[in-house]
């Protein structure tokens, strides 16, 4: 009996577990009595909860069914809304039409006329983001772009004073482009660097500083060129220092962002430029023909001097044997009795001595003639090899810089020349200094032979 009792109040705390009631199950059910009310409380406990989410729910259920009325309610207020803005805005496209038909109406010829302001507006414009005068007048373009876009639209006019300041705008710019004028504003170094410095704009062509150096135009603002056009920084700079009168200037016509022709008068190589682009040939070159020079003009002071002291042995009676002519004159004082052939054959002699001494060198200058030109046609074939090899590599994309790698190859051809047609003219001097002296020696050896005859005969 007891055992079923346990039994039973097991299956039960189970069940009343499960059902929700914890607090009550966890009692000890002494008796059948007990277990039972324990199992009623349970219910009647349950039963509560249950009433309780059921109101919960249904309160739920009203306050949804309400929200899904109010949005009802607010679709079908919209769509009337809706309806109604539809109507006006027809209406108001209807009321636009009319009206800008009436503006049309009544602008009549005054439209054409505001075509004209808009396009000179635009073309103004244009001419002032590039124009030099914009430097002392900034501020311009934003006017006539505010202008531009105000006439652009439909429902806003220009004003008089917007029409009298265009027009003022045009008559400054073709005033102040045939000025030359000297203000003060900032200017970018080379470097970055920013200062405010006193510069002269003359025209729309260029602008320079008070040293003389070249401004670019670019964007509004001045920057200094890091490369200049040398021979004409000079005449900047007295044009910035003058206050009235006429003084040569260096204006470049292509316009005042640098120019194109201005640039490439700027990025055309110098001389010594040119002359490193010829390379190892071309300072091997270079190196010859300075000593071609120093050879001739050895050559010519030497014989300059030789030739004086012959023209004073002439003029002597005595030989002096500092001299090539007085040494061919003592052979004759050292063989008085000699006959005229063996005499002839001594002074012979004696001039064949002299001769290795006055034509030293020239055979080495008329080598350097010969040789020059050779090495620059080296250095070309070099450079044009290298060249075609680039373009082999690289394309012929760019025939700027095809054109660039072909006129460094040509510097080695002109050194080369310059070099040779020098020292060949050189070398025809100082033969002919030479050839002078030998002449002489011959002409005085002859007379001494003829006036060994007569006295033999």
């Amino acid at each position: 009996m007891k055992t079923s009792l346990r039994i039973i109040s097991l299956v039960l705390g189970a069940a009343l577990l499960s059902s929700g009631g914890v607090a009550i199950a966890q009692e000890k059910a002494r008796s059948l009595d007990q277990l039972l009310r324990l199992v009623q409380q349970g219910k009647t406990s349950e039963a509560r909860e249950n009433a309780k989410r059921e109101a919960e729910f249904k309160q739920a259920k009203n306050r949804q069914a309400a929200l899904l009325s109010q949005a009802k309610q607010t679709r079908s207020n919209e769509e009337a809304r809706s309806v109604r803005l539809e109507k006006s805005f027809e209406e108001n496209e209807v009321a636009v039409s009319q009206k800008q038909q009436q503006l049309k109406e009544r602008l009549g010829s005054l439209t054409e006329l505001f075509g004209h302001i808009t396009s000179a507006s635009g073309d103004l414009r244009a001419n002032l983001e590039t124009s030099l005068t914009s430097v002392q007048y900034p501020g311009r373009e934003k006017f006539l772009g505010d202008l531009v876009e105000k006439m652009s639209g439909n429902d806003k006019l220009p004003s008089i004073e917007e029409i009298e300041r265009l027009w003022f705008e045009l008559q400054r710019e073709a005033v102040e482009t045939g000025k030359v004028v000297k203000f003060n504003t900032e200017v970018a170094k080379p470097n970055g660097d920013k200062a405010t410095v006193p510069v002269v704009r003359v025209g729309s062509f260029n602008v320079v500083t008070e040293d003389g150096q070249y401004l670019r135009f670019d964007q509004g603002s001045l920057e200094e060129l890091a490369r200049q056009p040398g021979e004409f920084n000079g005449m900047a700079s007295d044009l910035a220092s003058a206050s009235e009168g006429l003084h040569p200037f260096g204006v470049d016509p292509t316009g005042p962002s640098g120019g194109s022709y201005l640039s490439a008068l700027i990025d055309s190589p110098t001389i010594v430029e040119r002359w490193h682009q010829g390379g190892i040939v071309g300072y091997i070159i270079t190196a010859v023909g300075a000593f071609a020079l120093l050879i001739a003009i050895w050559r010519l002071i030497v014989l300059g001097a030789v030739g004086a002291k012959v023209s004073s042995q002439l003029k002597s009676a005595s030989p002096n044997k500092n001299n090539p002519l007085g040494r061919v004159l003592a052979v004759q004082q050292e063989n008085p009795n000699s006959d005229a052939e063996t005499l002839e054959l001594k002074l012979n002699e004696a001039v064949l001595k002299e001769q290795p001494s006055l034509e030293n060198s020239l055979t080495l200058l008329k080598i350097i003639a010969a040789v020059a030109p050779l090495l620059g046609l080296l250095g070309t074939v070099t450079g044009m090899i290298l060249t075609f090899q680039a373009i082999t590599i690289f394309g012929a994309g760019d025939p700027k810089a095809m054109a660039g790698g072909i006129s460094s190859a040509l510097v080695t051809t002109v050194l080369g020349l310059c070099v040779a047609i020098p020292t060949l003219l050189l070398h025809t001097v100082v033969n002919g200094r030479a050839k002078k002296i030998m002449h002489i020696l011959e002409e005085q050896s002859a007379g001494l032979i003829a006036k060994q005859e007569e006295a033999n005969g």
